[in-house]
């Protein structure tokens, strides 16, 4: 059986691409390469993981997206014996989500022995009901037996309503049931730790790539160490990956 991890939420900018890539190197770091998908049709980011192997898929004819396209993924990851990691961007967020569901592909996967895992993104600051949003609809479509995986991403702020924890807020309470896990990923300092993981998501890089830079100091190979150990530590915990 495959896990197939699908990367959804329909905000743009909200670290699904990053979320993809840890994924796809804790697996690798277990000695596991999955198969990994870009089906993002305008930016790529995932599939620039060269390290990664990451497939893009072509979805787009005549400048519009082409649901059929996405038989192709179904085709690709049918007869998997490994794990499969999927990245969705924004712009694809609503045909890839109705393809799943119309054509019950949750099922489909389970009927081959597959387990379908959804994860989506919650952020802070002016994003932060978007994606709460988008979580909770999410959740209500698709079919109770798929789990959920929330990344808290703070990026852009705390992840607080109106004085209220992720945990406390209404959204969470009342669909906890259907979430596997809760990963909170580090708020990092900017100067130091953010600058290197950013430095680092920006080149495209994996955690062992960028430590291996000539280039890179010995303090940001450091640093880049410890939020690698720490983000992994978490991943453990997740029996779901």
């Amino acid at each position: 059986m495959a896990s197939i991890h699908l990367i959804l939420q329909g905000k743009g900018g909200v670290g699904k691409s990053m979320i993809a890539a840890f994924i796809a190197q804790y697996k690798l770091g277990k000695g596991k390469l999955p198969l990994c998908f870009d089906t993002d049709p305008v930016n790529a980011s995932f599939e620039a993981y060269k390290n990664l192997k990451v497939s893009r898929l072509s979805i787009l004819q005549h400048e519009e997206i082409d649901p059929r396209r996405f038989d192709q993924l179904i085709e690709q990851i049918a007869n998997a014996k490994t794990d499969v990691i999927i990245d969705n961007g924004a712009s694809s967020f609503v045909p890839l989500s109705a393809y799943v569901l119309s054509n019950h592909v949750p099922t489909l996967l389970r009927d081959m022995g597959h387990q379908l895992i959804v994860h989506t993104v919650v952020t802070g600051g002016q994003a932060l009901l978007d994606t709460l949003t988008g979580m909770t609809q999410l959740i209500r479509q698709f079919p109770a037996d798929v789990p959920f995986v929330v990344w808290l991403n703070p990026y852009w702020g705390p992840i607080e309503l109106e004085g209220k924890s992720f945990e406390q807020m209404k959204a969470y309470r009342e669909h906890k049931d259907r979430i596997s896990a809760v990963i909170p990923l580090p708020e990092l300092k900017k100067e130091t730790f953010g600058r290197d993981l950013s430095d680092m998501l920006q080149a495209h890089l994996t955690f062992d790539e960028a430590s291996a830079l000539p280039s890179l100091t010995i303090m940001a190979r450091q640093r880049l160490s410890i939020i690698k150990k720490q983000l992994f530590e978490q991943f453990s915990a997740v029996p779901v990956l």
